[in-house]
């Protein structure tokens, strides 16, 4: 595929291209589907991370388009992955309601990083939506495994009935909360932003996780530097998509 001129930034910037092939197809809730994939040697050549993410690339329209996409279950030593796609109208969702085994597809690695904190947490808290899952789970994971494991805190905003269903790698203790989308997302950032509160957070020992629409995202990030006083060091925040 002939790549656009983001395509050649990437290229300068060290990116590193790989072909990926895709060998099933699972639908694991009425809104999601799931392509497992072989790497194509990708995982092998880069050093992999918790919430890690690649750039997939679509034709739309005619013209070459890339998408992030975070890493579901990735097994470097089998060299397959597999990748979540929100079943909306658009180029990336399209390719993937018709694409079958044998097919591939060409990704960019270049961007992705994950910067834990320098001590382990007393409290993990959480702010995402389906689109994020697949991130927050590794990070689940990677909490999980550390020697000394926080609890966690989540709240999930869901658009779709069948989004509750997504799996989520939770431990005893964890807690989460699946809050419907209202008000263009306000009812998400009016709840986060209320239990976030001087009482029942420790800004020096806490870690904020967040990733949900960017809007969203910045508001609780707002808050939780200028009204808690939290350091920048202990947030990490996305805005992984745009209403």
């Amino acid at each position: 595929m002939k790549r656009s001129w983001e395509g050649v930034v990437l290229k300068v910037m060290g990116a590193k291209d790989f072909s990926l092939e895709v060998t099933g197809r699972e639908q694991i809730t009425p809104n999601f589907l799931r392509l497992h994939l072989s790497d194509g040697g990708m995982l092998a050549a880069t050093k992999i991370h918790p919430t890690m993410w690649i750039r997939l690339w679509f034709t739309d329209a005619g013209r070459p388009h890339q998408r992030a996409y975070t890493l579901v279950d990735p097994d470097p030593v089998a060299g397959t992955f597999s990748i979540d796609f929100a079943m909306h109208d658009g180029a990336a969702a399209n390719w993937a309601r018709t694409v079958q085994a044998g097919d591939t597809i060409e990704a960019t690695v270049q961007g992705s990083s994950f910067e834990p904190p320098a001590a382990a947490p007393r409290r993990l808290w959480v702010v995402g939506d389906p689109a994020s899952v697949p991130a927050i789970n590794s990070l689940l994971d990677a909490v999980a495994a550390s020697e000394d494991s926080p609890p966690a805190t989540l709240w999930l905003e869901h658009q779709h009935d069948g989004d509750t269903a997504l799996a989520l790698h939770t431990r005893p203790g964890d807690a989460v909360v699946w809050l419907p989308r209202e008000r263009g997302g306000a009812h998400l950032v009016e709840t986060v932003c209320a239990a976030l509160a001087p009482g029942a957070v420790d800004i020096e020992r806490d870690w904020f996780w967040i990733a949900c629409e960017a809007a969203g995202t910045r508001a609780i990030t707002k808050h939780l530097r200028r009204t808690l006083g939290v350091d920048k060091r202990r947030i990490s925040a996305l805005g992984y998509w745009r209403a």
